[in-house]
């Protein structure tokens, strides 16, 4: 078996991360129209490096998780929750779909969702925070639907293509989550 469903949604499922994936991966992450988005563009991964970054991922545990198709076991992307701070029940998330094709056909919302039920209620956290590019529109709107809000900017902080972009810092608190559950 090459994935655990560890997390289940309606369209997708959170595994652990399998190291056989890392040819996906590296292609993934030097493939600019994903890159650009998580400010690695200038970074080279390569196919060994990647396996040694998948298998550290898969041996220490912690909450980086494989995006998978629940009607094919495809995988779509990856997310996690990181910079966890228990003393104050904080932590960062981060997310990508590495397939254009499988982008904005609501994966990512739904992989999101998964994660911070998981991070509310299984990890204890109360703030959820992300930090996003503030030209990546669609991003901005997917975050916003799920009920983070921005609360800050950091002018002019990443460069990409030749210029700068700012930075947009945007959270989520345990009580905003809750209400918008259903039910």
């Amino acid at each position: 078996m090459k994935y655990f469903k560890k997390l289940v949604g309606e369209h997708i499922y959170l595994s652990p991360v399998n190291p056989d994936d890392a040819e996906i991966y590296t292609k993934w992450l030097n493939d600019p129209e994903v890159t650009d988005w998580i400010s690695q563009t200038a970074r080279i991964f390569s196919l060994s490096a990647e396996r040694k970054v998948l298998e550290k991922m898969a041996d220490e545990g912690g909450y980086i998780f494989a995006i998978v198709r629940l009607s094919d076991d495809a995988l779509l992307g990856n997310c996690g929750i990181h910079d966890i701070i228990h003393t104050n029940r904080r932590a960062t998330v981060g997310i990508f779909i590495g397939e254009a094709e499988n982008r904005s056909r609501g994966y990512g919302s739904e992989a999101l969702r998964l994660l911070l039920g998981y991070g509310f209620n299984t990890l204890n956290l109360h703030n959820i925070m992300l930090t996003v590019q503030s030209d990546n529109a669609r991003a901005i709107r997917c975050y916003e639907k799920i009920g983070f809000r921005e609360y800050g900017h950091r002018r002019e902080s990443v460069f990409k293509n030749g210029g700068y972009v700012d930075s947009m810092y945007m959270d989520i608190l345990e009580n905003e989550y809750r209400e918008m559950i259903p039910g």
